[in-house]
């Protein structure tokens, strides 16, 4: 029997059970859809976050400070000495104050994530104005209550007129608007990198009651000191400080080793989630595989004493099991690719899926049909003829 012909007797046996041979694919279906947009997601997500690293250009080194001894012992003018001591590997450094303050412009107001930084801040994360100005050494030093916006917030509270020199309450607080940043992503959703504002951090200090300042942006000179100037950081910090435990620091080649090691860990524990699907729907089709000779055991009986040769018995359930998890893996990949697009629209996430992921899908439902099927077509194939014509 020629692979052909044994194709076209799976197809037509699947086609005269078609609700039993549906839920037999159903586990694949799933299976193959579950790793599709496990995947897919993780690795959509993985490309979004390496995009906003590089966006935040390529020689940041960022350091955070630990415990109560290193925040009181290093100041912003610390951190400017260390810099102008080693002019050779950084140019220059910015405080950097985190919060989540409710901002209201008008009768609009909402919660975004502000950043209490100095002048430098812009150039070393590549958070460049569009327009207006940006934060001066000046506003600094006199506290005052200006904000740069990003692309984001201007849509939402300004929207359709230019917001320079408006005003925005931050925490109940009047400020006034001076500068525009530049949109870093193309999507409006409020989790992008553009719903923020940044303040002079001497403001926030006073606007967040901290003034205990942990983190830092430090820019190397260029891209091929920025390894040897994060290792000069480590060793001034350790001087400094006198503990390795009372500081980190990051360089953007780090963060992103970091991130790929958790991303590729998550793929990993969501394969494993979605090959559970794929081994449940595995031992359904060799469940319905054995129904199936039982049910076909005269036929078995009458092929084998016309002279039909065990290979033959074996091919053609071997190939009916393939056939089975083919359909339901080209279902599983559609139903995958449809999941993975609604689900990045829902979350703000453009997704893709790749060739190789539909690729491993396939192989995964080929070698599924051959493991499970290899049993039911071995115990065809070894049938007695006179007691397969005997069976009722």
């Amino acid at each position: 029997m020629s692979i052909f012909q044994a194709v076209k007797m799976s197809l037509k046996s699947i086609s005269s059970n078609r609700m039993r041979s549906f839920l037999t694919m159903l586990g694949i279906i799933i299976g193959v859809a579950a790793v599709i947009i496990m995947v897919s997601l993780v690795q959509s997500s993985t490309a979004q976050i390496k995009a906003q690293m590089e966006s935040m250009g390529t020689n940041m080194i960022s350091v955070m400070l630990t415990g109560r001894g290193s925040v009181r012992n290093l100041s912003i003018n610390d951190m400017q000495k260390l810099v102008d001591d080693n002019t050779d590997y950084f140019l220059s450094v910015a405080p950097v104050l985190n919060g989540n303050p409710t901002i209201k412009a008008g009768t609009e107001n909402d919660v975004t994530s502000l950043i209490g930084t100095n002048q430098h801040y812009s150039s070393i994360n590549n958070a460049e104005v569009e327009f207006g100005r940006n934060i001066t050494e000046r506003d600094c030093l006199n506290r005052s209550k200006i904000v740069v916006i990003g692309k984001y917030i201007q849509n939402r509270f300004f929207p359709g007129e230019n917001p320079i020199g408006k005003e925005m309450k931050i925490s109940g607080q009047v400020f006034t608007v001076v500068g525009v940043l530049k949109a870093k992503t193309t999507t409006i959703a409020q989790s992008s990198q553009d719903d923020r504002i940044m303040i002079p951090y001497t403001t926030a200090q006073r606007l967040l009651r901290n003034t205990a300042i942990r983190s830092y942006s430090f820019q190397a000179a260029n891209a091929e000191v920025a390894e040897k100037a994060s290792q000069k950081l480590e060793d001034l910090l350790l001087k400094l400080l006198g503990d390795t435990n009372a500081y980190r620091v990051m360089n953007q080649a780090e963060m992103l080793e970091s991130v790929q090691s958790i991303t590729g860990t998550m793929s990993l524990m969501l394969g494993g989630i979605a090959g559970i699907s794929l081994l449940v729907g595995g031992i359904g089709i060799m469940n319905i595989m054995l129904v199936s000779v039982t049910e076909r055991t005269r036929e078995i009986g009458i092929r084998k004493a016309i002279g039909a040769r065990r290979s033959s018995i074996m091919t053609q359930f071997l190939i009916e099991s393939i056939v089975i998890t083919l359909l339901g893996g080209a279902l599983g990949i559609l139903f995958g690719i449809a999941g993975t697009s609604a689900i990045g629209k829902a979350i703000s996430l453009k997704t893709s899926v790749s060739l190789s992921v539909i690729a491993l899908s396939c192989g995964v439902s080929i070698a599924t049909g051959v493991f499970f099927g290899w049993y039911p077509a071995n115990k065809a194939s070894k049938l007695n003829p006179i007691e397969a014509l005997r069976f009722e």
